[in-house]
């Protein structure tokens, strides 16, 4: 049961050259791509996770985490087997790296008829293609996503962007919303903790905004890898550079997976990330996997509180149904 691959360009010798993430791989017959799930078979790229569903869930939206995109609601969350990175820390990494591994690869036979009807019968306004990397199960994604507008739902990539321009724009045709991990400042962090690199992230983001699409950015911090002052005033000025009003993200690192030699973040790190990323101009930036009360949106205008939450419960939402401040009247920055 396989797909033919969205992205795929016939080399001599029968070898393809995959353009649908940024490591552009060339696959020569009986061989896969660095993602494990596309596999050229006689000349021609196939998607063997095309509706083999490893993960489905409803989440709220905040858990992606999307704090300014339908605040409160519900997302039907998928996942198929397979990354094109092989970060060291990766919190999913038995369905990302090691489940693609497995012959056959496993998965739960799904079409996206079944996925919407899913997502329509579980209340949710959205589906988050999500806890792997979405752009390795595009095909299916897409696919999902035009059915998902059809009914009037969202679509929601949370993604690595580790992609190519084509395929990133590609995607925009269907995507509503996207939150970006920007893991680190630099190629050589990019090169050792996630086998890929940094620029093409740094584009995806671009892209993302500039089409459109609802953008927010996480960036984990990693106790000595990546949560130094440099790194992060260059995180935090490269999004204020694309648009100060794109929310940042700042996750606190807990060990795992490879990565179990290094504590926990420090909440003075996080602290101090949310300083820089105030002082480079972001007008929203907010602390995750850690507990520090009241969580709030405010308006950028008046400061009005607009959005409170608890862990990931909105427990207020004063936005108006006109999608404004009901204080000053501003516009919220996001989609109501």
């Amino acid at each position: 049961m396989t797909t033919p691959a969205l992205f795929q360009e016939k080399l001599p010798d029968g070898a393809v050259r995959c353009s649908l993430c940024a490591h552009r791989c060339r696959i020569v017959p009986g061989k896969r791509g660095i993602c494990r799930v596309r596999e050229n078979r006689g000349g021609t790229l196939f998607s063997l996770v095309y509706g083999k569903l490893v993960a489905a869930s409803v989440d709220p939206i905040e858990k992606k985490p999307l704090y300014h995109f339908q605040p409160g609601s519900l997302s039907y969350s998928i996942a198929t087997a397979g990354c094109n990175m092989s970060c060291t820390h990766c919190q999913n990494y038995q369905i990302s790296l090691e489940a693609p591994k497995r012959d056959p690869i496993p998965g739960n036979r799904t079409t996206p008829e079944e996925v919407l009807q899913a997502a329509v019968r579980t209340g949710c306004r959205s589906i988050s293609y999500t806890y792997t990397e979405p752009a390795v199960f595009m095909e299916f994604a897409r696919d999902c996503g035009v059915l998902a507008h059809e009914e009037g739902l969202s679509n929601v990539f949370v993604t690595n962007g580790f992609m190519t321009g084509e395929s990133t724009r590609f995607a925009g045709e269907f995507l509503d919303a996207a939150n970006v991990d920007l893991k680190g400042a630099t190629e050589e962090h990019y090169r050792k903790i996630c086998g890929a690199a940094l620029a093409p992230v740094l584009e995806t983001i671009e892209t993302l905004h500039e089409i459109g699409v609802w953008l927010e950015v996480t960036t984990l911090l990693i106790p000595g890898l990546n949560d130094d002052r440099g790194a992060l005033e260059f995180i935090a000025g490269f999004i204020a550079s694309v648009d100060t009003k794109i929310p940042w993200h700042i996750s606190r690192f807990h060990p795992t997976y490879k990565m179990t030699d290094r504590p926990p973040t420090p909440v003075e790190s996080l602290q101090l990330a949310e300083k820089i990323g105030q002082e480079a101009g972001l007008k929203y930036v907010y602390l995750g996997n850690v507990s520090l009360g009241e969580d709030i949106t405010r308006c950028s205008a008046c400061e009005a509180p607009l959005i409170v939450r608890l862990g990931f419960s909105v427990t207020e939402n004063r936005i108006t149904d006109q999608g404004t401040c009901p204080g000053c009247g501003a516009e919220f920055d996001g989609i109501p």
